[in-house]
């Protein structure tokens, strides 16, 4: 890791409950592969995905007990099913449930999907920025000892246009955000929109007929938001190498800590005197759904259900499982703490009001 990282600070994972969202037949895992003809699978992948895919043990799995050789390419979760062309594409592997419906109304043919992990988003926060937001009243600390941020508070923060230096004594110049991807183009970003847009609805998931009054909202909120990274991947570096004076506090998924701290362990300690990981009540769980366009990735969804697999995601990479009869231990992550479970979840407003907030952030 770049010594710049150094001037970074980083802690957060959260907490995620092995929650089962779709059920995969997982007798499938122990057919024989012996026989099987090789298989190129081409796909578009979400970046929060890249170190798994990049792993060794990863690899060998997919490669040489399942026979495929991988043609993977990084790209946002809302761009792959949407706006990207998906021609010669034998899979999409987003990270929002809701993208399976964009994909479909988007004209993409979708054969099946199988939710493979799940993610919760999470804040990650400098610490003087934590302390604040406790101070405000926005953050507490949980019984269980992970820290908890009220989004009808954040929520109340945004929408009274407190600053930074001003109402907050952080010193950040500019007006108080949680930063995020694109909401158009990475996951990460299109749930917080989501989130945003149930805060701004009185804490209920919007309906089209709530859009007039909710969306000027969202879209006020992030036109003033400036760049926005088109990956969840990028944001969480960035975070890390700029510093509290740009990225004070983002939108993140759980597992981008437990990963950070597995390649770079000797930084924990400065991580956790620096960084802090808050959990959004409620959140909104990123679902991984792997889509099908062609029959061809039906070989993958049996490799990435593969208990061997699903285990290295876990305790590796921080991934919750999306498998049903499948347990997450906590004891097996080393280097950073993820609660056993993680409550105070709402869904995400539906695909048609997604929609709307896309084509107008857009």
């Amino acid at each position: 890791m770049n010594r710049t990282i150094l001037g970074l600070a980083v802690l957060g994972v959260v907490a995620a409950v092995s929650v089962g969202v779709t059920m995969v037949d997982l007798s499938s895992v122990t057919r024989s592969v012996e026989r099987r003809e090789p298989v190129t699978v081409s796909m578009f992948f979400g970046g929060e995905k890249s170190a798994l895919l990049r792993n060794e043990k990863v690899r060998k799995i997919i490669e040489d007990r399942y026979k495929i050789t991988l043609d993977a390419t990084k790209a946002g979760s809302v761009e792959m099913v949407t706006t990207l062309p998906s021609t010669g594409k034998d899979c999409l592997w987003p990270s929002n449930m809701v993208a399976v419906e964009l994909a479909r109304n988007s004209g993409r043919t979708v054969l099946g999907d199988e939710t493979i992990f799940n993610s919760p988003i999470v804040f990650y926060a400098w610490s003087d920025v934590a302390d604040a937001l406790t101070k405000a009243g926005a953050v507490k600390q949980r019984p269980d000892g992970f820290l908890a941020a009220d989004v009808s508070k954040i929520g109340e923060l945004i929408a009274g246009g407190a600053r930074w230096q001003e109402d907050l004594g952080v010193n950040v110049y500019g007006p108080f955000k949680v930063f995020s991807t694109h909401p158009a183009k990475s996951n990460s970003g299109n749930i917080w929109s989501g989130l945003l847009a149930t805060v701004f609805n009185d804490g209920a998931p919007p309906a089209e007929s709530d859009m007039g009054v909710v969306l000027p909202k969202v879209t006020a909120y992030f036109e003033a938001m400036g760049h926005m990274e088109a990956s969840s991947g990028d944001i969480f570096e960035n975070f890390l190498k700029q510093g509290m004076g740009s990225r004070p506090i983002i939108v993140g998924y759980e597992n981008q800590m437990v990963e950070f701290l597995g390649e770079n362990a000797n930084y924990a300690e400065l991580i956790q005197d620096r960084i802090r990981v808050i959990y959004p009540e409620p959140t909104i769980f990123a679902s991984h759904p792997l889509i099908a366009l062609t029959s061809t990735c039906k070989r993958l969804q049996e490799a990435l259900a593969d208990p061997d697999l699903q285990d290295i995601a876990w305790s590796d990479h921080g991934f919750r499982t999306g498998l049903i009869g499948v347990e997450n231990d906590p004891g097996a992550i080393t280097g950073a703490k993820l609660p056993e479970t993680v409550s105070l979840v709402v869904p995400m407003p539906a695909a048609a009001v997604m929609e709307d907030i896309i084509q107008a952030v857009r």
